[in-house]
């Protein structure tokens, strides 16, 4: 695996006079240990290890070998060359798995990609592990074999056992799943402006950010925004589930993700952690939430250097890692939502609690988050407490399945706009060119939006994002046009850009 690219490898098999094993075409460490599993999985399930001068060649030579998949192919190929297995089955077949000490086959990572691999080279079939093979079976034209042990693979290449392809109705569970959501917004009562907020994020696939004490409700919302975003589609159900193929994370009855992603990462995460690359790559947290939510809470409690290292693939939507041995790309197209604390202490604009910070200890704690990040979300909303009357006397909200139908409905109207622009899906994506020709307002808004700017002590930097919000509020409305309405609404969501934000009523 390179990235999300399978390369195939051949094993090749030699025997001679001696009793040495040699292994080459660059391995690891995780590969070279193949030949102690390989004698012990061997003896276990009734084969002999052939007393002789072994030497293994995975070609192409020049390419680094890295994990434990290997273990398969390098044991099915020892026992062709010795006679045990017929040879003349093996080149139709691709195959990988980890071997256990009794010869049982361990899942392994990538499988999804592999398959995809192996049908672009017009193999017949793919051998995996049990473990794997729903997923691998996602990918048709191409017969997928899930086996236990090593003693089922040998039967089946001899022809002595028969065993079918696993056969998987990917459509049928795609669909079906797609609306089994644990959180609902019907949950959520009162805290209706922070979730008008929400619908327009979603509606225009905007980042956004909630300021609010403790307890105001910003986890909880955030944990039922995939609820309310346009469902995946089967192409990118399939970039999404090799990601989570490469890292290893799909569950066994997994064949296809149908849910977008929710990723919700510890603020003591590392780089490394939060963009992918490591010793051996592995794509980070960033590209797990492709097609789906990057949730921080409490922003400001990340290390600075974490959070800078979004702000690149929050613009190009694509992470390339490279490294002094390998250059990876991953695809990390994601909406960013965060939330935080207004002030150290949590309190400052709490209705019920007194404040005890200073604007300068409230100003130094915004400031842990850089301008040029802030820069990139385009909604900032503040969020106070439900007092427990309001709760208790509240009736349910709105449930998500209505929200989505209005934000499906926004989608639809972006995707036919931005159809002569390619890579360009929703309103978060425009240009400045494409803000001009999409979102320009009429005169009246022209007037309303210096207004606010010089009133407010708003930054430049607000500016093309209130367009784009805007535009996002007038799809919601269905209006061809951007008024003054829809930038009333927008210039609302653009509280951190006030220039006496710290200063209000500490």
């Amino acid at each position: 695996m390179t990235g999300l690219e399978a390369t195939t490898v051949m094993v090749e098999v030699s025997l001679s006079r001696g009793v040495l094993f040699h292994l080459t075409g660059l391995p690891d460490n995780a590969v070279r240990e193949s030949h102690d599993r390989l004698v012990a999985a061997l003896q276990n399930t009734g084969f002999k290890f052939p007393v002789a001068d072994i030497t293994v060649n995975m070609a192409p030579a020049d390419l680094r070998k890295e994990g434990s998949g290997y273990d398969l192919p390098l044991a099915v190929g020892v026992l062709a060359a010795s006679g045990s297995v017929r040879a003349d089955r093996l080149g139709g077949y691709m195959m990988i798995g980890e071997l256990g000490l009794d010869g049982r086959l361990q899942p392994v990572r990538g499988a999804l990609p592999i398959a995809i691999k192996a049908r672009a080279d017009k193999f017949r079939g793919l051998i995996v592990p049990r473990q794997n093979v729903r997923e691998a079976a996602v990918v048709n034209n191409l017969d997928v074999y899930g086996m236990d042990n090593l003693t089922d693979v040998v039967a089946f290449l001899n022809g002595t056992a028969q065993y079918s392809p696993t056969v998987v109705d990917t459509r049928a569970e795609f669909y079906a799943r797609q609306d089994d959501f644990e959180f609902d917004f019907a949950d959520v009562r009162g805290q209706q402006g922070v979730k008008r907020a929400l619908e327009v994020a979603a509606a225009g696939g905007h980042n956004l950010i909630m300021i609010g004490p403790p307890g105001s409700g910003k986890s909880m919302m955030a944990k039922r925004l995939p609820s309310i975003l346009p469902p995946l589609s089967l192409a990118e159900s399939l970039e999404t589930t090799q990601i989570y193929s490469v890292a290893g994370k799909l569950s066994r009855d997994t064949s296809l993700i149908s849910q977008r992603p929710f990723r919700s990462p510890h603020h003591t995460i590392s780089p490394v952690a939060l963009v992918g690359g490591g010793t051996s790559p592995q794509p980070g947290e960033i590209s797990l939430a492709h097609n789906g939510v990057l949730f921080c809470d409490e922003l400001p409690e990340f290390n600075r250097s974490v959070l800078e290292v979004m702000r690149q693939p929050l613009e190009d939507r694509r992470i390339t890692i490279s490294r002094s041995k390998y250059s990876v790309e991953y695809p990390c197209s994601f909406m960013f939502v965060a939330s935080m604390n207004p002030c150290p202490c949590g309190y400052y604009g709490d209705p019920t609690h007194r404040c005890v910070c200073s604007p300068g200890q409230i100003q130094r704690y915004m400031n842990k988050i850089s301008g040029p990040l802030l820069d990139r979300i385009d909604i900032q909303v503040e969020i106070t407490p439900v007092p427990f009357d309001d709760i208790s006397r509240a009736a349910p909200g709105e449930p998500s399945a209505d929200i989505r139908r209005r934000v499906v409905a926004a989608r639809a109207l972006q995707e036919q706009r931005y159809r002569p622009h390619p890579g360009v899906h929703c309103n978060a994506q425009m240009t400045e060119r494409m803000i001009h020709q999409y979102a320009e307002p009429a005169a009246e808004g022209i007037e309303l939006l210096r207004m606010a700017m010089k009133r407010l002590s708003l930054s430049a930097r607000a500016y093309n994002r209130i367009l784009k919000v805007a535009r996002t509020i007038a799809d919601l409305d269905g209006s061809e046009s951007v008024g003054t309405a829809h930038l009333a609404e927008a210039i609302g969501y653009r509280n951190l850009d006030r220039g006496d934000w710290a200063e209000r009523g500490a």
